[in-house]
């Protein structure tokens, strides 16, 4: 079986890459990325270095892969900041690799990386496959169009294309401080290496996290799948947990790290990543997908 990873070069991008070059089962591994991809031994990996919207990168990159799994696209707060560019890459360029494929490759299995930002704040609890979409964020409102692309392209047999939604993923370090859910991965490596951090939730906030590990394995999960069924679009499992819960973990984890932490609330981004209610994900379980047990779990995974 042959994968390609549109936006390898990412914090997931790169625990995937190394996780497919691992599997016995996949023959050759095309990573894509604007940015520089680590280099990778191994004989059946091949990076190109460009813009997924050139047809002579696809033609080259694309060209008889069993599988395409898209990670690229402009996130969050950089989406809402410049939206000229997430119009760009989420809509234009995402749709037309879709269109390019459908004519292309027929019945290609397209892995799309979607978001948790396609719901809408408050959320209902539980959060269940059934919930309402109600995206508020720029980002959340075009991984949703582009999740109708994909089940509609689906439906008329131009391509075999699942959307999957992966909850906070972590922890990446030395994640931008720009972006506002920084302080989550921060939190990890602070306590890792004894480094003190003020946390703008509290200590009873709660969110969705999964470790980079988890949801890594969940991509190739969703590219070697035999048969998906009618839903196409759905969340992949998280750990719904209290700040005070992961702080707790992470203490025991390292027992030895003198961090100070300390919970400085601030009301938009206790919204926007304290808010979260349970999460209940029947589709994505039913179909094997993997979960971090506990927190212990999530923390090993995470780094």
């Amino acid at each position: 079986m042959e994968v390609a990873v549109i936006g390898a070069g990412g914090f997931v991008g790169q625990r995937l890459s190394d996780l497919l070059q691992a599997d016995p089962e996949i023959t050759k591994v095309s990573l894509v990325d604007r940015i520089e991809i680590p280099s990778r031994e191994g004989t059946k990996v091949e990076t190109f270095k460009g813009d997924f919207s050139e047809e002579a990168l696809r033609a080259e990159a694309l060209g008889g892969a069993d599988a395409v799994i898209l990670l690229a696209s402009v996130l969050g707060g950089a989406a809402e900041a410049d939206y000229s560019l997430a119009r760009k890459v989420n809509v234009e360029q995402t749709l037309d690799l879709f269109e390019y494929l459908s004519n292309t490759a027929a019945g290609t299995r397209v892995v799309f990386a979607s978001t948790i930002a396609v719901y809408g704040k408050p959320m209902p609890d539980p959060v269940t496959d059934s919930t309402p979409f109600d995206p508020s964020m720029i980002y959340g409102a075009q991984k949703l169009m582009m999740e109708v692309a994909l089940t509609n392209f689906t439906r008329r047999g131009w391509l075999d294309g699942v959307s999957i939604r992966p909850s906070g993923v972590m922890a990446r370090d030395g994640a931008d401080a720009a972006l506002k859910s920084a302080f989550m991965s921060r939190l990890f490596w602070c306590v890792r290496r004894g480094e003190d951090i003020a946390l703008p939730v509290a200590e009873d906030s709660r969110t969705w996290m999964a470790s980079v590990d988890n949801v890594a394995r969940n991509f190739v999960h969703a590219a070697k799948l035999p048969k998906l069924g009618d839903t196409r679009a759905f969340t992949l499992p998280a750990l719904a947990l209290t700040f005070g819960d992961l702080v707790a973990a992470l203490r025991c984890k390292f027992p030895e790290s003198r961090s100070r932490i300390t919970y400085e609330p601030d009301p938009e981004l206790v919204a926007l990543f304290g808010s979260y209610p349970e999460l209940q994900t029947e589709t994505a379980d039913r179909l094997g997908f993997l979960r971090d047990d506990t927190i212990a779990d999530l923390i090993d995974g995470a780094i």
